[in-house]
């Protein structure tokens, strides 16, 4: 078992207060008792609080066990002590250009040539010290991991915070989605959120994630994730009910369409929606930008005007500006908790992916329904610009493009 911080910042305590004061034999042979005593790990731990080399820690516990055997003679001041000065001078003392060569190949962008040979290769250990030997340094790929703690590098990944070019009128959205959304709930009028979910392969894939499970028993599934033709593709389109904290998921298994997209919508109102608001005549909807439920789509607003002409709902519509689907309720209310729900899990049917999203519920109180669509959606249907021309919909002042109202048609 590692070592725990508190016991290591007990030893660096210690060290700093007598390092003063022990010379080279006295600092292995403490060293070596301080690691003898942690145990397991101990040899690890003092080098960390205290960065002294494990094969000095080591060579002192060969000195402790010698001097249990045979007990010293002469007074300590007679025993050898290594003279101040004496061993081998550090690698970066000796090869001063090594410190300077080695940031270069580990950032040649800011630091180095943009043509360095390793800029295009995987920066390990090994090849670092491989290339530092082809440019005349003897290094070892220890000494180079150690030169890099040093210089105060670690092991990351990629971190996604670059959001490319942000609209002018970002903010203005997102401050008339929230005046819409507040004037809807203050009249107990329905506002939901709606997004597809990404697309899940059906069988027995892997699945990020960890649960429990017995040890050495892991879930076995398949090495690579080509999709299965007969089992297919599952894809879960959700309604977010904002004020209720109530999800919708519409699983369907063809293609993500405005149609289908729609048709999520019309089940969550038969199923949900018209129960939880028997009084209501308008709903505001919250989408991206993009996808199946865009802006551009012409199909998307066709069919919201069908689903407002069967239903007698006046629709308001409120995109997402581009690039700023994240915020979108939807995405941090209720996907994100059916994808912890079956982390680790291998979604092997399309029963089984109904079963776990109906399953999620939060501390918050969100509960969620789920059902199974086996209907059939047709891709790229042409919406004529006579169909466009005859909705009833009317743009907002502000971006028309983004925000706008469909009304049932007149009968």
């Amino acid at each position: 078992m590692p070592i725990a911080e508190p016991r290591i910042k007990e030893i660096r305590s210690r060290y700093e207060s007598l390092k003063s004061v022990m010379d080279e034999r006295v600092t292995r042979l403490w060293a070596a008792s301080e690691a003898k005593a942690l145990g397991r790990g101990g040899i690890a731990a003092v080098t960390k609080a205290t960065g002294i080399l494990g094969k000095r820690i080591l060579y002192g516990m060969r000195d402790l066990i010698a001097m249990r055997r045979s007990p010293p003679t002469e007074s300590p001041r007679e025993q050898r002590v290594r003279r101040p000065g004496a061993g081998r001078k550090p690698l970066t003392e000796t090869d001063p250009t090594l410190v300077p060569d080695l940031e270069s190949l580990v950032e040649p962008t800011t630091r180095g040539d943009p043509e360095s040979p390793l800029r295009w290769t995987c920066k390990s250990v090994r090849k670092l010290a491989e290339e530092l030997c082809s440019m005349g340094h003897q290094v070892g790929a220890q000494k180079v991991s150690e030169l890099l703690h040093e210089l105060r590098y670690s092991l990351q990944g990629t971190r996604k915070t670059r959001e490319g070019s942000s609209h002018p009128d970002r903010n203005a959205q997102f401050e008339h989605i929230n005046a819409q959304a507040r004037s809807f709930q203050r009249a107990r009028e329905p506002v939901i959120s709606v997004d597809t979910k990404k697309k899940e392969l059906v069988g027995d894939f892997a699945n990020r994630g960890r649960e429990w499970r017995p040890e050495g028993d892991p879930e076995q599934v398949r090495v690579h994730d080509f999709i299965d033709e007969r089992l297919g593709k599952a894809i879960p389109y959700g309604v977010y009910d904002v004020g209720r904290n109530e999800g919708w998921v519409n699983v369907g298994i063809d293609h993500d369409t405005a149609e289908f997209a729609v048709e999520s919508i019309r089940r969550w109102w038969r199923r949900m929606g018209q129960r939880a608001y028997p009084d209501a005549s308008r709903l505001f909807v919250t989408a991206d930008g993009g996808g199946s439920n865009g802006y551009r789509t012409r199909l998307w607003k066709l069919e919201l005007q069908r689903f407002a002409d069967e239903s007698g709902l006046t629709i308001t519509v409120a995109h997402y500006p581009p690039g700023t689907s994240k915020w979108n309720k939807i995405e941090h209310r209720m996907f994100c908790h059916i994808t912890q729900n079956w982390r680790g899990r291998p979604l092997e049917s399309v029963e089984t992916i109904v079963s776990l999203i109906g399953s999620t519920t939060t501390t918050t109180g969100l509960r969620i329904k789920a059902v199974l669509d086996k209907n059939s959606y047709e891709k790229a249907i042409k919406v004529l610009d006579e169909e466009l021309a005859s909705l009833q919909l009317k743009p907002h002042r502000f971006h028309g493009d983004w925000n706008y109202t469909i009304h049932p048609t007149p009968s």
